[in-house]
């Protein structure tokens, strides 16, 4: 942890250059801060388009952030690396947690969010209403979806209905190499609703939620297939994929946000216990709304998600608390800006 006493110049705002890199440079931007991008060189010809990055940092691979003369160097230019989905999917366990680099948030709390055992144990401390686990493939009675451990954007998933469904979709991930084995995966009983993902800040400082946008995600090819007729659907044998390939914004009742913010109160005061210092920054609870408009939370995400880069200017949630723009990366420098003044960095930094 850090101790000393900074100054607002005494820091850059990194991340890498993927997921929702350019939200968070931008807000960095936005609130007078120096910024900085991790790069795949395979990609500098999109990032160089952007002058509100002051700096390219190029790599070979992300992989390459592991490397000890790596991270010395992005330490000596004063670097707070902002996580996201691809530092969780590109790393493991031990080896992000094994990174010198300051991060913004709880760096510990990745493994909760990774470990499909460890993020059941959490949302269930939380009292969130949640699908049932299936621990064996041979208890499958009903529809259910099976899913990869980590961040993986509804990569690889599949519904199965019985041993054999589960067996056969497990065979084509092998097949793909997505998978060494079926231990790889987790399955969940499938609820039957609207996905809602709730984009949520917890703020140490002013020991404070947040909500700062709502998205849903469209998916491929799971959204497509509604535009094919339920006949040549059954005539084709189509199976779904659950792919991530974009957002778009969403806007609740509003009768049922007093819930919205209790269940993300619960979850914040949670992560104090389980998990120290708790979840510092943004954070996602990630579910369906059922016919009777209750909320069954599949997944949390610990850091920040892709659905926010909807909100570069705010959305309709972020305008009720502030007179300006703000997104969740602006969020994140106007938080880390706010802990130096008070000297309190340590409270938001791993």
């Amino acid at each position: 942890m850090l101790s000393k006493v900074f100054d607002i110049k005494d820091h850059v705002i990194a991340t890498l250059g993927s997921h929702c890199s350019l939200q968070v440079l931008k807000g960095a931007k936005d609130e007078g801060l120096a910024t900085l991008l991790i790069c795949e060189k395979k990609r500098a010809s999109l990032y160089k388009r952007f002058n509100f990055i002051d700096e390219l940092y190029f790599i070979d691979t992300f992989d390459d952030l592991l490397n000890n003369d790596i991270q010395n160097e992005l330490i000596d230019k004063k670097i707070l690396l902002i996580p996201h989905g691809t530092l969780i999917s590109n790393l493991k366990f031990d080896e992000l947690e094994k990174i010198n680099i300051p991060i913004f948030g709880n760096k510990w709390i990745l493994r909760w969010e990774a470990d499909r055992v460890l993020k059941q144990k959490l949302m269930s401390e939380s009292n969130f209403n949640i699908p049932s686990q299936i621990n064996r493939k041979n208890e499958i009675k009903n529809l259910c979806i099976v899913k990869l451990h980590g961040a993986a954007g509804g990569k690889g998933y599949f519904l199965a209905w019985n041993e054999q469904s589960f067996d056969d979709g497990c065979k084509k991930l092998i097949d793909q190499k997505v998978i060494k084995s079926e231990k790889e995966l987790y399955i969940q009983e499938y609820v039957l609703g609207v996905p809602i993902f709730l984009q949520f800040f917890y703020s140490p400082l002013k020991d404070e939620v947040e909500l700062l946008g709502i998205d849903r995600r469209y998916e491929s090819d799971i959204d497509g297939i509604g535009r094919i007729p339920s006949h040549i659907q059954i005539k084709l044998n189509l199976e779904p994929s659950y792919n991530v390939i974009g957002n778009f914004p969403l806007v609740l009742r509003e009768s049922l946000l007093q819930e919205v913010f209790s269940m993300a109160e619960n979850f914040a005061e949670k992560t104090k216990e389980l998990v120290a210092p708790g979840i510092p920054g943004p954070f996602c609870l990630e579910g369906v709304y059922d016919k009777n408009g209750k909320f069954v939370i599949f997944e949390f995400s610990a850091r920040i998600v892709a659905g926010t880069n909807l909100f570069i200017n705010g959305s309709p949630y972020s305008d009720l608390l502030y007179n300006e723009p703000m997104s969740m990366g602006r969020r994140i420098s106007r938080e880390i800006k706010e802990a130096i003044k008070l000297n309190r960095l340590d409270d938001v930094i791993t």
